[in-house]
């Protein structure tokens, strides 16, 4: 097995010690990772050392806003190649967790690697946020939301918090100087009935830029949102 050094001396310092078969599974996810890469776009990250720090360890750094997951229902909106969901179920393996995705190919991947590592309680959901919101068993069913995506914040809001529950939390993971994206969110949060917590920076080495932005939800969604597919990216909510 490679030695994950970097994947663990990060977890360590987030107050985390993973065991040999977290381990294996971290390193068996790696390998699958790599291999189906060369047939799917899952990562243009590939090197060991930055897939531990910018995939693995990134994941990981949500316990940072929420430190108990083990027993919480998650869902990881737009996972794409399983980040940050699968590294966090790893690590939680008593969580419940849902990963969304829209592309067939790359949710194809997910199947296979959560039967690869033996994982339990994964559901992958095919499909757009924006319509797989307003099914009755998604809708504020969550206790956390999670999203790694690109999207801009004001989006990204409206795509998740509706699947978040009275008294959950969305938490995006972002880079770099993101206050005007915030504040432009700022009237597309309390829409969604969310309220804006805290963003919290992440102080660990190779990830000095990464931040997350922690969201509770305090009121039940309209439910005309999310607008139809396409919509929230196109015209954000409360953005001129």
């Amino acid at each position: 097995m490679s030695k994950m050094e970097y994947l663990i001396s990060g977890a360590s310092k987030l107050g985390f010690s993973l065991n040999p078969g977290q381990l294996e599974q971290f390193d068996s996810y790696y390998r699958e990772l790599i291999d189906w890469n060369q047939r799917i776009n899952l990562t243009s990250i590939t090197d060991f050392k930055e897939v531990q720090l910018r995939h693995f360890l990134d994941s990981l750094t949500v316990t940072l806003a929420v430190k108990r997951l083990s027993d919480a229902r998650l869902i990881d909106v737009g996972t794409g190649a399983g980040l940050p969901g699968l590294p966090l179920k790893i690590l939680f393996p008593g969580m419940r967790l849902v990963l969304l995705e829209a592309t067939a190919k790359k949710a194809a991947f997910l199947i296979h690697v959560i039967e690869r590592l033996g994982l339990d309680d994964v559901e992958v959901v095919v499909g757009r946020a924006e319509e797989v919101a307003h099914q009755s068993q998604h809708r504020e069913k969550f206790d956390m939301v999670l999203s790694r995506a690109v999207a801009q914040l004001a989006t990204l809001v409206e795509l998740t918090l509706p699947f978040c529950r009275i008294g959950g939390r969305f938490i995006a993971q972002k880079k770099g100087f993101i206050d005007p994206e915030v504040s432009r969110a700022a009237k597309v949060i309390g829409l969604m009935g969310g309220k804006l917590l805290e963003v919290k920076r992440v102080n660990l080495e190779g990830l000095a830029d990464r931040r997350l932005v922690i969201i509770g939800k305090v009121s039940p969604t309209p439910e005309k949102y999310p607008r139809r597919p396409g919509i929230p990216a196109k015209r954000p909510l409360g953005v001129a």
